[in-house]
């Protein structure tokens, strides 16, 4: 699958995405985010592509917008989405440059991103609505506001109101799917403590106990519950010292690079036994879009990121029965945008 080539003009620029409210994990508390804007003309059609980059390690829109103007010249020779695969690394700027180059792609052979990829034809995807690490009975409030949430993602941090959140969410919703995620907040010790709640729960997966780095801490863990590691795989490279520590992989097309890598990355980790699970770093449609294609291989969905923001893209994804639903007009499909 290589792009045409020929000819584009470049144009890229943050946009700030204020949040309806603050949203609290392990170590961090935001209230907006900024995401990068990359366009893509021909003359005759337009590709978008949206990226926010990985917060905790530096990745922020600045340096992703440094990175692509940086690139200016050779971007609108012509260039590949393989090509770019060794022109930026994994990240941000890659993501957002190679998601236009998709949507660039379906707009001139009018055919959806989905079909080049070859992939089945979509349908709506059973996915996560997310919880904030907020005080257990700010948590319930919220978490008995979500109608229609068949599956909620609990955040987790470093404090002891951990088994309360817990607790909280399942008498709000006693028949959803439950997933933590702890975003490297726990010690061995930690979890430990809080995992005899967990259990009680019915928590199907905890994601990312421990540190980046620290993956050596899952080793002999006895835990009935699987994991999933999420900051510990930024890309393919990652995947070999996660054997036999992790059932679940969280593919974020920020942190892989784009719908290109994360394709690929995504048949590596199966091959290697893992499940597959998609998730973002928030933003607008624009974002889920491409993860959205991605989502059809994964059996874990985390696609809520437009429901934190105050306003989102037109049209946008939709969220009805617990599912969240791309259609095609919103990114990568067959029809040329009017700018």
């Amino acid at each position: 699958m290589t792009s045409h080539q020929s000819p584009l003009a470049l144009s890229a620029h943050i946009e700030n995405l204020p949040l309806k409210q603050p949203f609290h994990i392990t170590g961090y508390t935001f209230t907006e985010c900024d995401a990068l804007i990359v366009t893509l003309h021909d003359g005759e059609f337009t590709g978008r592509g949206e990226g926010l980059g990985v917060y905790y390690r530096h990745d922020t829109p600045i340096s992703m917008l440094r990175q692509i103007e940086a690139l200016r010249d050779i971007v609108e020779g012509g260039v590949t989405r393989e090509q770019l695969l060794s022109l930026l690394p994994a990240g941000g700027a890659r993501n957002a440059l190679d998601c236009a180059l998709w949507d660039l792609e379906a707009r001139r052979r009018n055919t959806p991103v989905w079909k080049l990829a070859g992939m089945s034809e979509p349908r709506p995807l059973l996915t996560t609505y997310t919880l904030s690490a907020d005080d257990p009975d700010v948590v319930e409030s919220t978490a008995r506001q979500l109608h229609g949430a068949r599956a909620i993602k609990l955040k987790l941090t470093n404090d002891h109101l951990n088994a309360e959140r817990v607790r909280a969410v399942r008498a709000a919703c006693p028949d959803a799917w439950l997933m933590v995620d702890a975003n490297q907040g726990f010690t061995r010790e930690t979890l430990r403590s809080v995992l005899p709640a967990l259990v009680e729960a019915g928590v199907s997966v905890i994601e990312q106990p421990f540190p980046f780095g620290y993956e050596a801490w899952l080793d002999g863990f006895d835990c009935p519950i699987p994991f999933a590691a999420d900051e510990s795989v930024q890309d393919r490279t990652d995947l070999s010292k996660l054997v036999g520590r992790v059932e679940v992989i969280n593919i974020k097309l920020d942190k892989c690079g784009g719908l290109t890598a994360g394709l690929a990355l995504a048949r590596e980790a199966s091959e290697l036994g893992f499940q597959l699970m998609v998730g973002n770093m928030g933003g607008s449609s624009w974002s889920m879009g491409p993860a959205f294609v991605l989502g059809s291989l994964c059996s874990v969905v985390d696609l809520d990121g437009p429901m934190f923001i105050s306003i989102d893209r037109d049209p946008g994804v939709s969220y009805r029965d617990g599912r969240v639903w791309c259609p095609d007009e919103v990114w990568g499909g067959p029809h040329t945008v009017t700018v």
